[in-house]
């Protein structure tokens, strides 16, 4: 109950952050939003405020998972009591970009303001591309690779944070050896690791012996703000590196997680500490952000990208056809996300 707790919270914030971006560039451009949602389904709770230049309607709605703000001239101008000054469709692209846009631009910001908070509260965890441990005897201690190396590279990608050695050695192919290089006497050399088959409980595993990231941590207000700037970046590239995986096919669909994987992930942080929900809700929001952003329907992208369309034909694409791509972008947004939901129950199991 207490991680299904948790786990309502953390969407639910993310999605505020995100719809209230979106809401608040409306407002100064002075859109006309009909309704700021919280939440998706059935609408249980919705009040107007008494400022009569405020029309919005703000709501609560039953399934805590998403929600929205409703503008008018979003999709089909259909709405003849809204002046046609004050619909979406009828402002400069530059504003419309700025409206669709800041969804995610104040995930990005809130997910900034996270981890500075988390490097001035618990200390700026350390970022550096850096092997803690060698176990002797293992495929990387076998190569020549010791305790204290500073990764620079895996499989010719150049490593600069503890999350690019990470998500670099994750997605590195386990039957071949792995190509790493170090810096060491102020040097980069290369050693080649091939990893060690094992088989435990039935499933094939491969281990090199190697463990990296460390418990230091710097304090301060100049280290925090620096942690900020470079774990943010870091997490850009791993949602950057995550996309052109899928694209790729270095990455599976099947390897996605959905709302029932995010619940397990939930539980799991909340066991070690607020520290690490804090990080998560961070990471989860970049993710939201940059998913939000891609150049595809029904996400912001996709919108932002028929402003490019327009931009370049000097005319707006037919409102009902681009409502139409959209909804059928939604659809398939739909079941991709059935597909994911039930591959993270047949994990859980």
């Amino acid at each position: 109950m207490v991680t299904l707790i948790y786990f309502i919270l953390i969407l639910g914030v993310i999605v505020l952050v995100h719809e209230f971006g979106h809401f608040l560039f409306a407002k100064i451009f002075h859109i006309y939003v009909y309704e700021f949602s919280i939440g998706m389904g059935p609408k249980i709770f919705g009040k107007r405020r008494k400022n009569k230049n405020d029309e919005t309607e703000y709501c609560i709605r039953a399934i805590p998972i998403g929600g929205f703000v409703s503008l008018a001239g979003e999709e089909v101008d259909d709405d003849t009591e809204v002046p046609k000054e004050r619909k979406l469709f009828a402002k400069k692209p530059w504003q419309r970009f700025l409206v669709m846009f800041f969804g995610a631009g104040f995930n990005f910001i809130f997910a900034s303001l996270l981890l500075f908070m988390i490097a001035l509260i618990w200390g700026a965890p350390d970022t550096t591309s850096r092997f803690t441990e060698v176990e002797v005897g293992l495929p990387a201690y076998e190569a020549g690779l010791r305790d204290g190396d500073i990764v620079t590279s895996v499989n010719g990608k150049k490593v600069s944070t503890l999350d690019d050695l990470a998500i670099y050695m994750q997605l590195a192919d386990k039957t071949k050896a792995i190509e790493i290089g170090v810096e060491r006497n102020g040097e980069e050399q290369i050693f080649s690791v091939v990893p060690e088959k094992q088989e435990i409980d039935g499933e094939t595993t491969y281990k090199i012996g190697v463990l990296m990231g460390s418990t230091e941590t710097k304090r301060g207000l100049g280290e925090s703000i620096h942690y900020m700037f470079v774990k943010t970046g870091s997490l850009f590239k791993q949602m950057f590196i995550t996309i052109k995986g899928l694209f790729t096919g270095g990455i599976g669909i099947n390897q996605l997680s959905g709302p029932v994987g995010i619940f397990s992930i939930v539980g799991e942080q909340r066991q070690t500490g607020f520290e690490n929900v804090l990080y998560l809700v961070a990471l989860l929001s970049v993710n939201v952000g940059v998913i939000n952003l891609l150049p595809l329907p029904a996400f912001d992208g996709g919108r932002i990208l028929f402003l490019l369309i327009e931009k370049i034909k000097g005319s707006p694409v037919n409102a009902k056809t681009e409502n139409i791509i959209h909804s059928i972008g939604f659809l398939l947004l739909m079941l991709l996300m059935i597909y994911i939901t039930f591959n993270d129950i047949f994990r859980l199991f």
